[in-house]
């Protein structure tokens, strides 16, 4: 992308593929055939001077004057007016197709793009500018009457439409009479006209998304705000699997030539957690069962394995990285990394990951598959790792490269483990196993308490032993560890708070790591701070905060992974599925209710 370009992108998606487009009406992003696909458009990762730009697909309007996008209501259809000088105004809708068919979820991979005039004539140019592998394959174009085939490298797809080929072979200027349509897909016939079935897949999209924002429970207060948050968070997970993705890109820097540059388009089991449990407080448990079923899959394969942190999206265990020397990066700031080297990493969160997110099975009786004897025994045999790796080195929830201590929050998170199958053996009626479970919750408690306990600050540290505070404290009191009431938590809120806001953003921790020290601010941990002051008895204050965050959003309403306390400039991989998840859960705990507000 040219210099000074933001992260103000739109995102449109299906459950398989997603596209990010910038304004006006131009798609950077697009990974075939899903998440963790060739990007086939990849400009965000492009850096080259002037307006022309490879891995495009661009709607251009000659004489451009003013645009205005937004999605259109409680739907993930995003809609662009775009008027030029001469006062020729038309809209385009951009779109994955997504709503059931005979029974099931009908989510190709495919991109709808409509164009249709308004007012005037408007003249438009349309770029279709794919690049595969990379961007190190330049795909041959085959014309047919109605469409344009893209192939190279055993890569494919083309995009058929009513519009003159030529005009789009040629990429040539046309004065747009009549509504045009344009739909991107598998390399194959489409057997009905564009327009068509662009309208018609238009049309039950629309509706599929609005049926289900109806079904959320949503606070009264910040609706649109949440409503677009649980929408996105819908469009990063893989409908197949049901597993989450961080994030929809990889490699954009956590800060300007950081080289903090990852692949985020993978499922982290602490992030996913996380997700879900906001999505089912929302009612949204379609999604947390088809996660189940992927955590419940995970757990009987990974038994007497060491669990990882994170895996591919089709379950699978190893995501080498690597680098890419034919992409620039983002604003020319790479490295480009495909896959993540943490999937290798131990951290020992991930066990207690697993059992809480499988908690929901045997405590949640909409769900229609409920756990049972036999899943239980499969998580005891997780929970029997959890306790012996509890208070040993990992790299922590940061994913530190060079260097392992015994984390606080990954104790923590195995102590979860420990008291959740304590609960489930009750709710099964195994009271043997409960009281067992149970000591040993109690025993890694107490242990923990006295570890992580730091008497020269009075607080608790990020680290056993030490005197180093971080953002995951703040979730103690959110993992049932200790309560806010506690004066242990409070005084570690308040240094938390003290230490690590940089304005209204919190950092994540402010030791040097890999890297040096880290100049942004992680997202999701100031809604972490936003919530442990509501918790707190610090109302104003915690009001205050998230309306400052919200305000960060993109015009969309979307937010990246890291913010820059000093400008307030989006950076990391977006859209980040962690921030999106703050926005929920601090609007649900300020919120006015229902009852007293109408």
């Amino acid at each position: 992308m040219t210099p000074g370009h933001s992260l103000d992108l739109g995102v449109i998606g299906n459950g398989q593929v997603a596209a990010l487009t910038a304004a006006p009406a131009r798609i950077v992003w697009l990974c075939l055939p899903r998440f963790d696909g060739d990007p086939v458009f990849n400009a965000l990762l492009q850096h080259r001077p002037g307006p022309i730009e490879d891995g495009v697909f661009d709607v251009e309007v000659e004489d451009l004057a003013e645009c205005r996008r937004r999605y259109r209501r409680n739907t993930a259809v995003l809609e662009t007016t775009i008027e030029d000088r001469k006062a020729n105004r038309l809209r385009i809708v951009d779109f994955c197709p997504r709503f059931r068919e005979r029974g099931r979820m009908f989510h190709p991979a495919m991109v709808i793009r409509a164009l249709l005039p308004e007012q005037g004539t408007p003249r438009v140019r349309l770029r279709v500018r794919p690049r595969f592998h990379w961007n190190s394959v330049v795909p041959t174009v085959t014309a047919g009457a109605h469409h344009l085939s893209y192939r190279g490298g055993g890569i494919g797809f083309r995009v058929t439409t009513n519009a003159a080929i030529t005009a789009v072979l040629e990429e040539r200027a046309f004065c747009l009479r009549e509504p045009v349509w344009l739909l991107l897909g598998p390399d194959e016939t489409v057997d009905q006209a564009p327009e068509r079935l662009g309208a018609s897949f238009l049309q039950d999209t629309e509706r599929y998304w609005s049926e289900w924002v109806r079904g959320l429970a949503i606070p009264f207060e910040w609706q649109d705000a949440v409503i677009r948050a649980a929408i996105t968070l819908k469009l990063c997970t893989f409908e197949d699997t049901g597993a989450i993705v961080a994030a929809l890109t990889t490699s954009i820097p956590e800060a300007a030539h950081s080289g903090r540059n990852w692949d985020y388009r993978y499922c982290w089991l602490r992030d996913s957690y996380f997700v879900i449990q906001e999505l089912n407080r929302l009612g949204a448990t379609r999604t947390m069962e088809s996660y189940l079923e992927f955590i419940v899959n995970l757990a009987a394969s990974e038994a007497g394995i060491e669990i990882q942190p994170l895996f591919g999206i089709s379950g699978a265990r190893r995501v080498e990285e690597r680098e890419v020397t034919t992409l620039a990066g983002y604003r020319g700031m790479g490295p480009v990394r495909v896959g993540n080297a943490a999937y290798a990493q131990r951290q020992n969160d991930a066990y207690g990951a697993i059992v809480l997110a499988a908690t929901h099975a045997f405590f949640d009786q909409r769900l229609a598959r409920p756990g049972d004897a036999a899943l239980f025994h499969t998580l005891e045999e997780i929970g029997e790792r959890a306790t012996r790796l509890a208070l040993t080195a990992d790299a922590g929830p940061w994913e530190l490269r060079g260097a392992t201590h015994v984390h606080t929050f990954s104790a923590v998170m195995c102590w979860t483990a420990c008291d959740r199958l304590a609960r489930i053996a009750r709710r099964l009626g195994f009271p043997d196993r409960a009281t067992s479970w149970q000591h040993a919750a109690d025993r890694l408690r107490e242990e923990i308490l006295a570890q992580a306990w730091d008497p020269a600050s009075g607080t608790l540290s990020a680290v056993f032993g030490g005197d180093r505070l971080d953002a995951t404290l703040l979730l103690l009191p959110e993992l049932g560890f200790l309560g806010h009431a506690d004066p242990r938590m409070r005084a570690t809120v308040d240094a938390i708070g003290a230490s690590l806001r940089r304005g209204g953003y919190l950092m994540r921790y402010a030791d040097d790591d890999d890297f040096g020290t880290p100049r942004n601010a992680f997202l999701v941990a100031s809604f972490w701070h936003v919530n442990a002051l509501a918790d707190t008895g610090r109302d104003g204050q915690a009001r205050e905060m998230f309306e400052e965050l919200l305000g960060q959003r993109t015009s969309l309403g979307l937010l990246s992974e890291h913010v820059d306390p000093g400008s307030g400039e989006l950076w990391g991989n977006f859209p980040q599925t962690f921030s999106m998840v703050g926005i929920l859960s601090s609007a649900r705990r300020l919120s006015a209710s229902w009852e007293e507000s109408i």
